[in-house]
């Protein structure tokens, strides 16, 4: 009996370790590849899904504001040229372009009603009125923020008839928060203390790399939400999304990934309160993305 088994287990002994081999290495190519493909669905990060994608032209690789027009359509601007475009999701092209002033660092627009607002980085805002007129009036407003607060975000405020306005740069005096400064529609005035303040105190920022303080956050963009009230800032170089209560009290934090939201600089709520974020452009085209958040 023992010189009957005695070739078997031969042949299983030099066996297994070949058949480990195979096990490990099917798991270590197939099982990543399934790990891989399970994790790239809409995407990775957990509370943020992306709903659908449009890919924008070339002379929008630097895409740094959105705004929503319409179903089909959003106004634009990009970091150099001081035109608006406007973008159409549907035809995949630009269907006009409204020239507003010359070269720029532009950073932000918003619209209230036919008229487009648009933040330059050094603080200068322009109001350009009737942009479905062949001629719209184009008048500038200089406001206390200046270049080295490096003003990257803005947001129309419907229920407080304002301007929201988002630096990236660091505080003139202060260090533990990044302020958010209103422009009355009204009197076409800032005010020069900041409305809401981005607390690095927050309990939010608790799990975050060390680093300079001011640079828990650098808000690269801000929108209201249309129903809620609540504050969309997002972080270009993070990157990563907070959101505020409608009384600046900060809610949450969402981390995004390098893939899909490689720099995002523009955001935009639809009035039904869909989420839009715009990426610049790099070895990919920019694009607009269309985004939900999971419900807490």
């Amino acid at each position: 009996m023992l010189r009957v088994l005695k070739y078997p287990l031969i042949i299983f002994a030099l066996l297994l370790p070949v058949a480990v081999f195979n096990k490990s290495l099917n798991s270590f190519l197939f099982g990543k590849k399934a790990n891989d493909e399970s994790t790239s669905s809409k995407q990775k990060t957990a509370g943020l899904n992306i709903v659908q994608k449009w890919e924008l032209p070339e002379i929008l690789l630097e895409v740094s504001g959105i705004a929503w027009l319409d179903n089909n359509r959003f106004a634009t601007v990009q970091d150099e040229l001081g035109t608006i475009f406007i973008y159409n999701t549907g035809s995949g092209r630009i269907e006009k372009e409204i020239p507003f002033t010359g070269a720029g660092d532009f950073e932000g627009i918003d619209l209230v009603g036919e008229t487009a607002w648009i933040m330059r980085s050094d603080g200068l805002l322009f109001e350009v009125s009737s942009i479905n007129q062949p001629k719209p009036v184009v008048t500038q407003y200089q406001t206390h923020l200046t270049a080295r607060q490096n003003v990257e975000g803005l947001a129309y405020d419907r229920k407080n008839n304002r301007l929201l306005a988002a630096i990236k740069g660091p505080e003139a005096a202060q260090e533990n928060y990044k302020g958010i400064y209103a422009f009355d529609l009204a009197t076409k005035t800032m005010a020069k203390e900041p409305v809401y303040r981005i607390n690095f105190e927050s309990e939010v920022f608790s799990g975050e790399k060390k680093k300079k303080t001011n640079k828990l956050i650098q808000p690269s963009e801000i929108a209201v939400h249309p129903i809620s009230g609540e504050i969309y800032i997002t972080d270009a170089i993070g990157p990563k999304l907070i959101v505020m209560d409608a009384s600046g009290e900060i809610k949450s934090l969402y981390h995004m990934s390098l893939k899909d939201f490689n720099q995002a600089e523009g955001m935009s709520f639809s009035p039904d309160g869909k989420l839009f974020i715009s990426n610049e452009g790099k070895k990919m085209p920019a694009n607009i993305l269309e985004v939900s958040l999971d419900k807490e």
